[in-house]
């Protein structure tokens, strides 16, 4: 298992971690799946993918529920949960309320990752991040993360912090998305933030044609399927950590087989070309 610092903390997590979205519904609970959800989430567990990533409105916290029915099973320590607050959640009282329901649904003591889902223009940050040193303080989370935030949102967070650090920046990111590189990334690495990238397979878009194709091209030359080789580009950083959902056990190992090697440092650099160049050549033909 290929493992990744937690920013600048002692911790560390796995290169691929297990994503939740839409497992327990989306906008409102989905109970037709539950069994599925409890047993992928101890089956990724079983196999070292022991970072669990959700958020309060999963399924409107059905997805906490499952993801805590799922880690019950396991020693607390051995696995570590990541979750997110909602933007409109972000007031000082608002986000004590928000984990306090987080905690319940989990059924744990305490968070190992507690994110801002998106930033919130309308609420001062400095009330969002007094709040979270305050759990911190309180042993009820262990780090502070955040998701979808710019780097000048990233600087206004961390100019609020007194005595811990923001330890993760959760941002999309694959060949086709690249946006996070010319700022995000670079500041990222420069101040010890771990960027947690979801998305790394573009939802599946990326598996189909006409990328497929320019994959399994370079699946040949590494012996390794398209979704490993999309793996293995994302998580090339060496503070970066892809995030993947997945309800199929023989997809998860399949994920698990991007990790421990390296392509070709040229190679990194002619896939996102290709995939570029083979989009636009589909949407001619269209």
């Amino acid at each position: 298992m290929e493992l990744r610092r937690l920013g600048r903390t002692d911790v560390l997590i796995p290169a691929l971690g297990l994503g939740t979205w839409e497992m327990g519904g989306r906008d409102y609970p989905d109970f037709s799946r539950d069994v599925e959800v409890v047993e992928i989430v101890r089956y990724a567990i079983r196999r070292g993918v022991k970072l669990i990533d959700t958020a309060e409105m999963y399924g409107a916290g059905h997805c906490e529920e499952l993801v805590g029915e799922a880690v019950k099973e396991f020693p607390r320590e051995e696995v570590f949960i990541a979750t997110k607050i909602w933007p409109y959640n972000l007031k000082f009282k608002d986000v004590f309320e928000s984990l306090s329901r987080s905690l319940d649904r989990l059924g744990v003591d305490y968070i190992d990752l507690y994110q801002i889902h998106f930033p919130n223009p309308f609420i001062p940050l400095r009330e969002t991040m007094k709040a979270m040193e305050k759990l911190v303080d309180e042993g009820k989370i262990r780090f502070i993360g955040v998701s979808n935030f710019s780097v000048k949102e990233l600087e206004e967070a961390m100019n609020h912090l007194s005595r811990y650090d923001i330890v993760s920046n959760q941002v999309l990111y694959n060949p086709l998305d690249r946006l996070i590189e010319h700022e995000i990334l670079p500041f990222c690495a420069r101040n010890g933030i771990t960027i947690i990238a979801y998305r790394p397979l573009g939802k599946g878009s990326l598996l189909k044609d006409p990328y497929r194709r320019i994959l399994e091209g370079f699946g040949r030359k590494y012996g390794k399927t398209p979704a490993q080789i999309l793996i293995n580009w994302v998580i090339r950083h060496e503070n970066i950590i892809a995030l993947s959902k997945t309800m199929s056990k023989e997809h998860l190992d399949e994920l698990l087989g991007g990790m421990g090697w390296r392509m070709e440092p040229e190679d990194y650099e002619r896939l996102p070309e290709l995939l570029s160049e083979a989009g636009g050549e589909q949407e001619k033909k269209s």
